[in-house]
């Protein structure tokens, strides 16, 4: 029988502490208030004072409330009927949809077992060259976009959304303002992808617990979709506001603070969300993405910095590009052996010529007069973010990698670019070569 509860001991913020027994982390309570009652989770045990967090927040919550403990946790309603659906952080019709209500689920579970883990061996596609072509995802790996307030990260993973080669997408919204939220829901309707899409939207003017719910949730349901086989592709957004919300409610309950008022365990907390990308043995797989707003620019703030030491790479999100330079896939050479012969010589070719650009960029700078092979470096810079960096070309791999051989062809002599002369005779340009030849036949017959 469900216990009851008719004092509450502390109000603070939208966390109430209730003296009680029998009681389990993160068991779901129903809180009566004038406003009617609400969904209520608890968030800390300290002996018999209980604290939790009310979805609706504290407001009408009197002293003499009663509070219901439901012996159970927060779950959410799996099935396909899912997809195509707009969903709030606590998991309720956003869309104006019907309920879901079979099949519940929980929330917030452990990781997969190591054991049961496979070495990821597929590549997500997503027809981005900046993704494909020079930092590949792979299936079951995990990565942050870092970028800054500002740039259109909601843009690209829109993008992804739409383009990415995989079965599901879960969009989980942290704080989104309710443009942001009406961009992903219109765009995704419009291209046809919601049909394949399941969308858990917390937006700025809803409760702040539920902004912590919407990772899980998210996770949880993708979860299910992977043991069916699905490849799974979570797009998170903005975990900034995720790590924001947990350190809310730490200063709510005065816990000691760590670096910056975030909360001590707030490595944990990342970990506990982005450890749940995982490629199944015999099944399908969970991959993430997750952008990671960066305040100030700065690497070192909390959230980035902890994020770092958990994933296996990031994206670095500036000036509306994807940077070569910061941004790595520590996965890519698991896969890119296996698409095309020239898919690594091509990536590692072009970003040292674009590496030298840079340099040639700060000599014109500094006043320097410039070479041949300056101005061939500047021809090539150019190109290469226009034609391959920019974010609005979308192409598939090969045509990325045809494209970047045009590029190095245009700009380039073959041996100025240190490629094997196997992979020259191979993927050079066949126009480019024919023009070489009739050059040299040319030169010779002047010099007779």
């Amino acid at each position: 029988m469900n216990k009851t509860y008719h004092r509450v001991e502390q109000i603070a913020g939208n966390v109430i502490v209730v003296q009680a027994d029998g009681v389990s982390y993160r068991e779901l309570a129903e809180v009566a208030s004038t406003r009617g009652s609400s969904l209520a989770q608890v968030i800390r045990l300290e002996g018999d004072r209980v604290y939790l967090q009310v979805f609706a927040g504290s407001r009408g919550v009197a002293t003499d409330a009663q509070v219901r403990f439901l012996g159970d946790t927060m779950r959410v309603a799996f099935s396909d009927a899912l997809l195509g659906r707009v969903f709030t952080g606590s998991g309720q019709p956003r869309d104006k949809g019907p309920a879901i209500t079979e099949n519940l689920i929980p929330i917030g579970g452990p990781s997969v077992n190591p054991a049961k883990r496979i070495i990821p061996r597929n590549m997500v596609r997503t027809g981005i060259p900046m993704i494909d072509v020079f930092n590949s995802l792979v299936e079951s790996q995990k990565l942050p976009i870092f970028s800054v307030a500002g740039e259109p990260y909601n843009d690209l993973l829109a993008r992804i959304a739409l383009q990415a080669e995989v079965d599901v997408i879960i969009l989980g919204g942290m704080g989104l303002k309710h443009d942001d939220y009406l961009f992903f829901r219109d765009i995704l309707e419009k291209n046809g992808a919601l049909s394949r899409s399941v969308l858990f939207i917390h937006t700025a003017a809803d409760p702040t617990v539920e902004c912590q719910l919407v990772p899980d949730i998210a996770l949880a349901v993708a979860e299910k979709f992977a043991l069916q086989g699905k490849r799974v592709l979570v797009l998170l957004t903005d975990m900034t506001n995720f790590a924001d919300a947990l350190k809310e409610i730490a200063i709510t309950m005065e816990q000691i603070p760590s670096n910056r008022g975030y909360p001590g365990d707030l490595y944990s907390q990342l970990a506990a969300r982005y450890e749940k990308a995982v490629d199944f043995e015999g099944a399908g797989s969970i991959t993430v993405l997750a952008v990671t707003t960066m305040p100030g620019d700065d690497v070192t703030h909390p959230v980035p910095d902890n994020t770092g030491y958990i994933t296996e790479g990031q994206f670095y999100l500036r000036n509306g590009r994807i940077e070569p330079f910061g941004s790595l896939s520590r996965l890519k050479q698991l896969v890119n052996s296996s698409t095309r012969d020239d898919h690594r010589t091509v990536m590692t070719t072009m970003i040292q010529l674009y590496a030298a650009f840079k340099e040639t960029l700060e000599k014109r700078a500094m006043g320097f007069r410039m070479s041949a092979w300056d101005n061939k470096l500047l021809t090539y810079g150019e190109r290469f973010e226009e034609e391959l960096m920019a974010l609005s070309v979308n192409i598939p791999l090969e045509q990325a990698l045809d494209r970047g051989w045009r590029i190095m062809a245009d700009c380039f002599e073959p041996e100025e670019t240190g490629i094997p002369s196997k992979l020259i005779k191979q993927f050079w340009p066949a126009e480019q070569a024919a023009d070489k030849t009739a050059d040299d036949k040319t030169d010779k017959t002047a010099a007779k």
